[in-house]
């Protein structure tokens, strides 16, 4: 009897067809496009030409193939089992198979019995995450291969969700990022997802097998699962076909006739139907008046076609596009350009530069300035004369349609941008720090996957009446939907109006997070290239129930601001710096990789080199590459505190004495120096993991078992992995439910993940087992039980201490504490009498301890010291009282929080001081404390900001944050002279921060 397996994935069919004797006599890979029902019925056909008037039993499988299976009576096998069935037959040695394919990511663990992992609500990290970055990139699947094998860096790119990933891709093209190392870099990110996200703790070893396409398509990319997993694993023959080999092999039900289920399933209409929203426009009166309304509020401006005098050059080189423009001392637009990056915006606007010259050669350029992604290198590049902050840029722009404007709202190619303005300043910031869902690459994306330009993909659900209800969620794992939806009966046009409702309901309810669109503001500007889709505005406006004002420049706002800024901050006569016509006829731009050894990061730089002498360096996290002969004086109390510590990781070491690890990680940044000197006085030996790196993470990412933890909680795992290869006697990691007791609120809890991590790390790393860890349950905050309790731990490891010894030890480890927070309490101070005598901008750059690992905060430190404030820290302040508060005060952490919030608020050395809080995703108790903090400070004039660190931060969002914030307290800073009535205004327009 022939048999038939049928695997239907979310991106392609696999057929499989078995003779009598269970040999492979046919089998077929191809795409559906989502058209599952033409190809899969098809393919059918083909099938019975090849073998006509063959019975076969016919069993499908895979992620779109179970509805089908039992609407055409079908027998259906779920390919897990499947594969296992296959692997079997054909492998039956192998330990683990990891199979990537379309959206699907499986790790099956065959030894010592099933178990399955699978992604669930996203596909980050397989061939959807895939193809799209090669999209980004320009290339194909098999060239993006072809250059992974010739890299030479890799870099740090998220692998969570394709648009995420483009956060971290996109830059390095614009800072001129070779293609080879991003291919290269991408597969690892795919890796370092597979294991991170499938996983979770459970040890990949013995013989791998690769299946799916990516993996068997992209050798690159299984040698650089080879490479992390330490494996050799293999892809065997037929690696496409083993799903679609199980399920044939799986006992299947009657014979049929493959040529009428060829026509059966050709013609087949899912019996699940989708749910749909409201039209976006019931008729095209209705439109035509929608498009009435918002060419009215453009009216104010005015274009001119030949240059009025004094000009003013405004760039916006955007994370996809670029944007560029002229204005005149009116405000009248001249000479607009829009255009998609291609990758590098740097030859786009030497060509836009070139063809102004050529057609106006006498044009006079007063002043110049530029915002967006690429501000820096566009400002290298071409001599710009300002940088200039996109909030500001966004904000300048709005005012010129709509003076009385209190809500912005950009949406562009990766970015949300949403600002909430008070008393005509910025108070309030909204960035999709997270996730780039929504942005305007998301409708790009899809309308290319459909096979329609963006433009015309957007114009034709604007009459859809039924739009489909596709929620909001992440662009890959949305592939998912709109193909259920296709299967379902869905015409494009209602899945072009659905996809517009998304990315509104995503910038709703995602970034902004407000409950109503009463909450937005009364006069509602709305910008960015993705607000050009007619779809998305209207979408926007029914979501939030009231009329916004678009502007005719909509997608060059950011270029517009940054032309009215050059003009607001330039005298008349003065000539701007940008190159001439001449210069750029001699221009070049060079690019080159390197590796700075500068310090401890060893950052990945891409050195941009221009014909005029000009180097723009990129990639950095600190400013040691950019300031060569420039003075390195800065007020940071992360580097002091790293730098104090650093004298008890060398401590004088004793000849063969046992040695004691320390691993240095989350509370060990506070409570090293007890710790250190503690066994340092009992005759150890001690020995300090090294600095967190991303080197150090990967170490031990097999043995993390959860994806949401914090990643400071993920580093912790390598800092293990790395004592336990220096060979440490023992090593030492207790759980400590309480900190020290400070008096500062309710109770002193630690969170849990520091202060029950020990127990996690010893029941998830094998190589443990082997050695020493100490990780009983250790209470430091109590010290007369603190002696007594050490002891008989030691004990179980050691040859028993005496009383005497545990208490000199003890007695010298406390007085080494003390001593450490003193230090950083006059440190603190010394820093603020410094701000306050040089009258410096301080940031209470608020944390918790482990918040000054390097690998943790990502340079944010460095990058607010670049701004010429002073940075101190939350435990660097006195806290003489116990805080009132209104929540249960119990975490020690989260007091110093309330207390520096406090400081700030009251600000008893009247310093020019605002707080900045770092989160680190998977935090949850710190979202408690936001309200509380934002309480504290409001109607005190100073601006609280929450920023959110991960393994991989988007720090192009954290610096337009930043500067931000900067902007925004030269903005509200009372000026002297001001009246008491103006002072009160800009205050209270202060309030609430960020």
């Amino acid at each position: 009897m022939f048999k038939l397996g049928l695997d239907i994935g979310s991106t392609t069919i696999k057929c499989i067809v078995l003779d009598g004797e269970q040999n492979i006599v046919f089998s077929v890979y191809r795409r559906h496009f989502s058209r599952i029902a033409g190809e899969g019925g098809a393919l059918l056909g083909e099938v019975a030409r090849r073998f006509p008037g063959v019975l076969m039993t016919v069993t499908l499988s895979g992620s779109a193939g179970m509805g089908m299976a039992a609407d055409l009576d079908l027998e259906f096998v779920q390919e897990v089992y499947a594969t296992r069935t296959a692997v079997k037959k054909l492998d039956p040695d192998t330990d683990i198979v990891i199979e990537l394919g379309g959206e699907d990511a499986k790790i099956l663990f065959l030894s010592g019995g099933l178990e399955v992992r699978m992604n669930g609500t996203c596909a980050g990290g397989t061939g959807a995450f895939i193809d799209q970055i090669a999209s980004l990139l320009e290339v194909s699947t098999d060239e993006m291969n072809s250059l992974a094998s010739g890299h030479d860096k890799i870099y740090a790119i998220a692998s969570r969700c394709g648009v995420f990933a483009k956060s971290d891709v996109q830059p390095l093209i614009n800072q001129g990022a070779r293609r080879e190392d991003i291919s290269a870099s991408v597969f690892y990110a795919v890796v370092n997802q597979t294991i991170a996200g499938l996983a979770q703790g459970r040890d990949i070893s013995g013989k791998v097998l690769y299946l799916g396409g990516p993996l068997t398509f992209l050798p690159e990319l299984r040698k650089s699962f080879d490479d992390v997993l330490g494996a050799d694993g293999i892809c065997p023959e037929n690696s496409l076909f083993y799903v679609a080999y199980g399920a044939a092999l799986a006992p299947g039900g009657s014979p049929v006739n493959i040529a009428e289920l060829s026509g059966k399933m050709t013609s087949y209409i899912s019996s699940e139907g989708y749910g749909n929203c409201e039209p976006l426009f019931g008729s095209k009166d209705e439109y035509n008046e929608f498009s009435r309304r918002h060419f009215k509020n453009s009216l104010g401006i005015k274009e001119i076609t030949s240059p009025n005098g004094e000009m003013y050059l405004g760039i916006d080189a955007g994370s996809t596009t670029v944007k560029a423009l002229l204005c005149d001392r009116d405000g009248s637009v001249f000479f607009p350009f829009y255009s998609p990056t291609g990758g590098n915006p740097v030859p786009l606007i030497k060509k836009y530069l070139e063809n102004l010259y050529r057609k106006h050669p006498d044009i006079r350029i007063a002043s110049s300035a530029v915002t967006g992604y690429g501000e820096e290198i566009i400002k290298a590049a071409f001599h710009i004369d300002e940088g200039i902050v996109e909030t500001i840029a966004h904000y300048t722009a709005a005012k010129a349609f709509c003076r009385d404007v209190d809500f912005i709202i950009d949406i562009g190619g990766q970015d949300i941008k949403c600002f909430k303005i008070h008393n005509g300043a910025i108070d309030n910031i909204f960035l999709n720090e997270a996730c780039s869902s929504g942005c305007g690459s998301f409708l790009q994306t899809f309308a290319a996957a459909l096979g329609y330009g963006v433009e015309e993909f957007a114009k034709i659900g604007l009459f859809a009446p039924s739009p489909v209800d596709l929620g909001s969620r992440c662009t890959v794992f949305m592939n998912s939907s709109v193909k259920q939806a296709q299967k379902d009966g869905a015409t494009v046009e209602s899945i072009s109006a659905g996809l517009s409702i998304s990315v509104v309901k995503n910038a709703l309810y995602k970034v902004i997070r407000c409950a109503s669109g009463s909450e937005l503001g009364e006069n509602i500007v709305v910008q960015g290239g993705t607000f050009h889709n007619d779809a998305v505005l209207r979408a926007f406006e029914k979501e939030i129930g009231r009329d916004v004002f678009r502007p005719k420049l909509s997608g060059v706002m950011g270029a517009y601001g940054a032309a009215l800024y050059a003009r607001d901050n330039s005298s008349r006569g003065e000539t701007s710096g940008v190159l001439t016509s001449e210069k750029l006829a001699s221009f070049s731009h060079d690019v080159k990789v390197v590796t700075c050894r500068a310090c401890g990061n060893n950052c990945k730089l891409t050195v941009n080199r221009f014909s005029d002498g000009v180097k723009y360096i990129a990639g950095n996290r600190c400013e040691k590459p950019l300031q060569k002969g420039k003075s390195s004086v800065k007020y940071n109390m992360f580097e002091f505190k790293n730098n104090l510590l650093s004298g008890f990781k060398t401590l004088p070491r004793k000849e063969g004495a046992p040695v004691i690890g320390i691993p240095m990680v989350l509370n060990m940044y506070e409570l090293l120096p007890f710790w250190a000197v503690f066994f340092r006085s009992l005759g150890f030996n001690v020995e300090v993991s090294p600095g967190s790196t991303r080197k150090l993470y990967l170490k031990g990412q097999h043995t993390i078992p959860s994806d949401t933890v914090c990643y400071p909680a993920k580093l912790v795992h390598g800092h293990i992995e790395e004592l336990i290869a220096k060979g440490a006697d023992a090593i030492f990691y207790p759980n400590m439910s309480y900190n020290i007791d400070e008096s500062g609120g309710d109770n002193h809890y630690n969170c849990p993940v520091v202060a029950y991590y020990p127990l996690v790390i010893r029941s998830n790393i094998k190589a443990l087992e082997k050695t020493k860890f100490i990780c009983d349950f250790v209470g430091i905050h109590d010290k007369s039980a603190f002696t007594a309790r050490i002891g008989k731990i030691l004990s179980k490891y050691f040859p028993p201490f005496s009383k005497k010894e545990i208490k000199k030890a003890a007695d010298a480890a406390y007085s080494a504490y003390d001593d450490f927070m003193a230090a950083i309490s006059k440190k603190g101070s010394e820093f603020l009498e410094i701000a306050k005598a040089k009258n410096l901008p301080v940031i209470m750059l608020a944390g918790r301890p482990y918040h000054i690992d390097a690998e943790v905060c990502h340079g944010i430190d460095e990058l607010i010291c670049s701004y010429g404030a002073v940075v101190v820290t939350e435990d660097a302040i006195e806290r003489k009282t116990r805080l009132n508060t209104a929540v249960l005060n119990q975490w020690t952490y989260h007091s110093r929080l309330y207390a520096a919030a406090e400081y700030v608020a009251q600000n008893p050395m009247g310093l020019d001081i605002n707080l900045v809080q770092l989160v680190s995703f998977g935090c949850g108790v710190d979202a408690i404390t936001t309200d509380e903090v934002r309480s504290i400070i409001e109607k005190s004039g100073k601006i609280y900001t929450q920023i959110k660190i991960d393994e991989i931060t988007n720090v192009g969002a954290v610096k337009i944050r930043l500067r931000s914030l900067f902007s925004a307290v030269s903005v509200k800073k009372p000026q002297v002279g001001d009246t008491a009535e103006t002072k009160e205004k800009v205050l209270v327009g202060a309030a609430g921060g960020n």
